[in-house]
């Protein structure tokens, strides 16, 4: 069965980094475009980043362009999100997912931006 797992997530201050990663099992991950969503209490979940099977095509949310990368390997199943001078509008639960034949969704991060 189709299984993303993200890790990475934790307690940071103003202007630190993470490093994201999700890990994919269940499916042909080198075929498929892979994204990163978030979701703030109180708020809908929203697209963070993107990228296209082959590594060739990124995109990214406004609020996060400069600041965020996205990235895979293909040999190990893994999508990365880093996360550069974070911001504390940035905490959220971020989340991994695949559209397969239909949207999959891992479990969750936390991300917690605070002085």
């Amino acid at each position: 069965q189709v299984q993303l797992v993200e890790s990475g997530g934790g307690l940071v201050q103003p202007g630190g980094s993470l490093r994201l990663s999700c890990a994919a099992s269940g499916f042909t991950f080198s075929s498929v475009r892979m994204s990163w969503y978030r979701q703030a209490p109180g708020k809908e979940r929203e697209l963070v980043a993107t990228i296209t099977s082959t590594s060739r095509n990124t995109n990214y949310a406004d609020s996060v362009k400069g600041r965020f990368a996205i990235s895979r390997d293909n040999a190990k199943n893994t999508v990365y999100l880093q996360m550069n001078n974070l911001k504390v509008e940035d905490t959220a639960v971020y989340y991994c997912s695949a559209l397969i034949w239909k949207q999959f969704w891992g479990q969750g991060t936390q991300v917690t931006v605070s002085s």
